[in-house]
């Protein structure tokens, strides 16, 4: 009966510090995309700035409501996270599915299509960015299953 009582305390605490990681994957998201804006000189493309307008927010929304413990917000969060998912979803499906390059939205500057990291042959930037959307929703549903004592 321990190992029960070990598994319930464990999830209870993982809950509790939910938003705390979601914050932190948005943190590590952002510094990630800065970086290789800004460090490693990739230039964005469409996609990728709309994907950066609906994670960055998440940074000073999630970081606020972690130092204030508000799990309140997290309603207010979903639809940033599942948009920029979206978002993120399509452009996987635009680098990895070469009709859909006709009907991209990237018609000036830098192709969505180009894939600037290929990590392991299928991580790329917009992979990178689904991933945490998908981990900051999950960490905020998890966020949202804390009893309040």
């Amino acid at each position: 009966m321990t190992g029960m009582n070990k598994n319930s305390s464990f999830i209870r605490a993982f809950q509790a510090y939910s938003l705390y990681f979601a914050w932190i994957v948005s943190l590590v998201a952002t510094g990630g995309s800065l970086y290789f804006s800004e460090i490693a000189g990739y230039i964005p493309c469409t996609l990728c700035w709309f994907q950066r307008i609906f994670m960055y927010p998440l940074v000073f929304l999630l970081g606020i409501a972690s130092y204030r413990d508000d799990r309140s917000i997290i309603p207010y969060i979903y639809p940033l996270t599942i948009v920029g998912g979206l978002i993120s979803l399509y452009h996987v499906l635009l680098q990895n599915i070469p009709g859909l390059a006709n009907i991209s939205p990237c018609t000036v500057g830098v192709p969505c299509h180009l894939d600037y990291i290929h990590w392991f042959g299928f991580i790329t930037i917009p992979v990178l960015a689904l991933t945490a959307f998908i981990l900051i929703s999950l960490l905020l549903w998890s966020a949202s299953k804390v009893q309040k004592d």
